[in-house]
């Protein structure tokens, strides 16, 4: 949420600037236990985090989607985040040895990351249709 609609360059210069922390993440959703911080009123919020693990992973994402674009020769410029969605994948199971020999769960919550980059249509350089197809098409009419 916090990228989408955002420009690729957009997008990767506010990922970082979350990593050096001169902007936050706003939290809206899952807000318990997460304290209040000055930089959240940019995004007109008041719950904010700087979470680098997952900013790493998203900025990874977004260079690997701009070496696709640079290999389908799109135009890095036009591109924009259009769609985001993370889901939860299944939970790895590991264990711990406690006191008097018990054995207890050791779970990782991994999760899957689905993005959409697009080229917007008004920067895109795409040549029009031959002459033979008509732009608009008449109305058809019964006999």
């Amino acid at each position: 949420m916090a990228i989408k609609g955002m420009s690729l360059k957009k997008a990767k210069r506010y990922l970082g600037d979350v990593l050096v922390h001169k902007q936050a993440i706003p939290f809206r959703r899952h807000t318990g236990g997460i304290g209040r911080a000055a930089q959240a009123k940019l995004n007109k919020h008041h719950n904010c985090r700087w979470p680098k693990k997952s900013v790493e992973f998203v900025l990874n994402i977004l260079q690997n989607a701009e070496a696709n674009a640079e290999k389908k020769e799109l135009d890095l410029d036009a591109l924009e985040v259009t769609h985001v969605q993370v889901q939860r994948a299944r939970q790895q199971r590991r264990r711990t040895y406690r006191a008097h020999g018990r054995i207890g769960p050791y779970m990782a919550c991994p999760c899957h990351i689905e993005m959409i980059l697009t080229q917007s249509k008004t920067s895109a350089n795409v040549p029009k249709p031959a002459g033979d197809v008509p732009e608009d098409l008449p109305a058809l009419t019964e006999a």
